[in-house]
């Protein structure tokens, strides 16, 4: 991963935990609201960040701080097909 990429990476990463820590414990968020709070523009360059974030996400997984979930139930990445929401790992 290249300097940039990881740069961008912990960002969309650290806007994941900051936008769920201003949600309820039990809420969820898309991968689009961490790439629109990390773009800086006012186009729709957010959704060339869409890819980025899912891997953020996936990254916060492995770490055990979220869970990706579909239909309200986690899944894989293995198995994540199509939209996907971002919450809180249950502890």
């Amino acid at each position: 991963m290249e300097d940039s990429d990881r740069q961008l990476g912990q960002r969309l990463e650290k806007a994941i935990m900051s936008l769920l820590a201003r949600r309820a414990d039990t809420a969820s968020i898309c991968p689009s609201d961490a790439a629109r709070a990390v773009y800086e523009g006012d186009d729709e360059g957010w959704r060339a960040l869409m890819e980025p974030a899912r891997r953020a996400a996936w990254r916060l997984v492995n770490d055990g701080e979220v869970e990706v979930t579909q239909g309200g139930r986690p899944v894989d990445e293995t198995e994540a097909r199509g939209p996907v929401r971002i919450r809180r790992a249950r502890r």
